[in-house]
């Protein structure tokens, strides 16, 4: 039996910054993911891909994003079962639960974190009858390495963050980039989208609006795809290409998290944001992507926001009736935490300058 004061399910960002925000004030973490090593999807699907709102990093790669977060956490010696899924959950006499895996692996804590970001996931794939024939033969639903695009011929299909971020990303290693999307209006963000019209006002971005990708053509490989313009139903055409990359999202599933009791409402937990977002099942908080709220919005950082104030609320059950006092790491730093090294504010300040 593992026992540890909270118990994270996903180590993705969210999940990893929990460490941090628990390390704080003394809690002990563990952490349970499917996936083979900590990240989450930053670091399986598209570690390369680069990052904008991350405060203090006007840009940052999703692997160097996780990486960072590993070692900040690292102080506080979390624990991990890796390449696991979180199964079953059985609430305790004495409050606490004990989650096990499908491996059998058991852990008991007071306090249970879900941060498994959309859960697990697949791609949604287009509804293209022979594409299946060219998978990991030229079409890719995630970009890990953008390397393998260099000087190479790339069709991106999408509307989304996703599809704008790759599109200009690789406008600078692949030899051709072509952006195809079904409506003339794109979901990503302005910025985005104003990056890309500058792009192809460049010529370093084909951008084919509103159309889609009906077919794709090869012999073995994937060597062109046929195209479609939605303002001409009859005008169909051919996009020599190297690689064809359809980025239309993710379809997300709880798994068996969806069973245990919660609060599903368009397959993510409800929690109460008003206080510390916790699920209908009092001692089990849901933070980052996995949770829905009125107002939410799916954001990395705002998983950060909501995993800091979960450990607040985290802090008070496992030490009932005990008073936390708030403070600033500027000022005790971090091993002040647990009164071994205490600054003033006025060291600090001659230790910045």
């Amino acid at each position: 039996m593992i026992k540890t004061d909270i118990l994270i399910i996903g180590a993705g960002p969210t999940g990893l910054f929990t460490v941090f925000e628990a390390g704080l004030l003394k809690l002990k973490c563990h952490l349970i993911d499917a996936l083979p090593q900590a990240g989450g999807q930053c670091s399986e699907l598209y570690p390369k891909k680069p990052i904008y709102d991350i405060p203090g990093f006007p840009e940052i790669l999703a692997g160097d994003l996780t990486k960072n977060l590993l070692e900040q956490s690292r102080q506080f010696e979390p624990g991990f079962t890796l390449g696991e899924r979180a199964e079953t959950v059985e609430k305790q006499e004495d409050g606490s639960f004990i989650v096990t895996t499908n491996k059998g692996t058991k852990h008991q804590a007071p306090v249970v974190a879900i941060a498994g970001g959309l859960g697990s996931f697949e791609p949604r794939k287009p509804l293209i009858p022979n594409i299946a024939s060219f998978e990991d033969k030229g079409v890719e639903y995630f970009i890990k390495d953008p390397e393998v695009y260099r000087d190479k011929r790339v069709v991106i299909s999408g509307g989304g963050d996703s599809a704008l971020d790759w599109s200009i990303f690789l406008a600078d290693i692949a030899s051709e980039v072509t952006l195809i999307h079904r409506r003339n209006e794109f979901r990503g963000a302005l910025d985005s989208v104003e990056k890309v019209q500058e792009l192809t006002s460049k010529g370093k971005i084909k951008l084919i609006t509103p159309a889609e990708v009906i077919n794709v053509i090869g012999h073995n490989k994937v060597e062109g795809v046929v195209v479609a313009q939605s303002q001409h139903i009859d005008k169909e055409f051919i996009i020599e290409t190297d690689h064809f990359i359809p980025l239309f999202g993710l379809s997300p599933k709880l798994g068996p998290i969806g069973n245990w009791g919660l609060e599903i409402e368009k397959n993510a937990i409800k929690v109460d944001n008003a206080l510390d977002y916790q699920t209908n099942i009092p001692g089990i908080f849901a933070i980052g992507d996995v949770n829905i709220y009125p107002g939410k919005l799916k954001l990395i950082l705002c998983g950060f926001h909501e995993a800091t104030l979960m450990c607040q609320a985290a802090y008070k059950i496992i030490n009932p009736g005990k008073k936390y006092v708030l403070k600033y790491t500027t000022v005790s730093g971090i091993d002040g935490f647990d009164g071994s090294r205490k600054e003033s504010p006025k060291a600090v300040v001659k230790a910045i300058k």
